[in-house]
C-alpha cells in the first residue's frame, strides 16, 4: 500500500472556497496538433479580462472554458487549440490573473496556494514557480507558472503579501531576496548594492 502525501493546507483552503464548483481536468492540447487557421479577434486585457471583437465577454463559463484550452507556442504564441483547430489569440499582458493566496507554515516548510481569475488551483513549487520583472515605472511585477508556459501576473495586493513575506538568503556567494516556500527559493532580486 502506498503512502499518499498529505494534501496541502494553503491549497486545501482555496478548494474549500471554491465550494461546490465541479471539478475536470484539463484537455490534453498539448497533444494535439491541428492547422493553424490564421487568428481569432479575441484579447485578455492586461486586467484579465477576455474580449470578443473588442467587447467584454461576460459570460464567467464562456471564460474558464477558453481558458482550459490555451496553449502557449514554441514561437511565444498564445493560441485556442482543439482537436481540429488552433486560432491565435492576443494576451495583453499574461492569461490570467492570480486573485486569492493562502499562506500556510513559515521558512522551508511554508506553503503558499494560489488562485487565478479563473479558478485555477496552483501550489507554488518546483513546476509553478513565481518570476519577477521590473515594471516601466521600476516596481516589481510578480507572475505565477500556472501551466504550459501560461502565466498568470498577481495582483498589486497579492505583491504585498508576497512582499512581505521575503527574506535575505545567500546564494552563490550573492545575496539575494527571495521568498521559501514549497520546498524552493524563489529570487526576486539581488539584494546587494547594484
Amino acid at each position: 500500500m502506498s503512502e499518499e502525501a498529505a494534501p496541502d493546507p494553503a491549497l486545501s483552503r482555496l478548494t474549500a472556497a471554491l465550494g461546490a464548483l465541479p471539478k475536470r481536468g484539463l484537455p490534453p492540447v498539448e497533444a494535439w496538433n491541428p492547422p493553424s487557421c490564421g487568428e481569432i479577434d479575441i484579447r485578455i486585457a492586461a486586467d484579465g479580462t477576455w474580449h470578443h471583437n473588442g467587447s467584454p465577454i461576460r459570460r464567467e463559463k464562456l471564460v474558464r472554458l477558453f481558458s482550459t484550452i490555451l496553449r502557449r507556442e514554441a514561437d511565444g504564441r498564445t493560441v485556442l487549440v482543439t482537436p481540429a483547430e488552433c486560432l491565435a489569440i492576443t494576451v495583453d499582458d499574461a492569461p490570467f490573473l492570480a486573485v486569492e493566496m493562502a499562506v500556510e507554515g513559515e521558512g522551508e516548510g511554508r506553503s503558499i496556494a494560489f488562485r487565478t481569475n479563473v479558478d485555477d488551483l496552483v501550489q507554488l513549487d518546483a513546476g509553478h514557480s513565481l518570476r519577477f520583472e521590473q515594471d516601466p515605472e521600476g516596481g516589481l511585477k510578480p507572475y505565477l507558472h500556472v501551466r504550459r508556459g501560461l502565466w498568470a501576473l498577481v495582483t498589486r495586493a497579492l505583491t504585498y503579501d508576497l512582499v512581505d513575506l521575503a527574506e535575505e538568503r545567500e546564494i552563490d556567494g550573492q545575496p539575494w531576496l527571495g521568498i521559501a516556500a514549497g520546498g524552493q527559493f524563489h529570487r526576486i532580486a539581488p539584494a546587494g548594492p547594484a
